[in-house]
């Protein structure tokens, strides 16, 4: 009965390192994982440009390539490494955003399409925009 039990411990621990090695092996390739994924300009002036910078870096094992990045609107302007970032290295992702013609409460949506396993991140910008001052107030 011992040597039952020993063998069915022995297949439940060799079961449980298979599932962990499978699991490793899946997590192979670049993976990119953005400092922080959103960004408050709190209340800006309608016509402000502003930008902000979103840093990344590459947690995988092989080279990370962003092959595009989408806004939601032409106000919005991108830009971002054109070249592979090497595993371990960082990048940055430049974000603008032109207020001019908008009002109120902004939420801009920027995704990240990349050969990485996470394939698509999404990083946003918010702000709230406020009217123009005219001459003399």
């Amino acid at each position: 009965m011992r040597k039952f039990a020993w063998l069915v411990v022995f297949m439940l621990v060799s079961a449980v390192v298979v599932q962990a090695q499978d699991a490793a092996a899946e997590k192979k390739g670049p993976e990119i994982k953005f400092e922080e994924s959103t960004h408050d300009f709190g209340d800006i002036t309608q016509g402000d440009k502003v930008e902000y910078v979103f840093a990344f870096s590459n947690k995988g094992t092989e080279p990370l390539i962003l092959s595009r990045v989408l806004t939601t609107c032409g106000c919005t302007a991108p830009s971002w490494p054109k070249e592979p970032i090497a595993p371990g290295e960082k990048g940055e992702v430049k974000v603008s955003f032109n207020s001019a013609g908008k009002m109120g409460m902004q939420n801009k949506v920027i995704t990240i399409i990349s050969n990485a396993t996470n394939s698509s991140e999404r990083i946003s910008i918010t702000t709230n925009v406020l009217p123009k001052k005219e001459a003399g107030e």
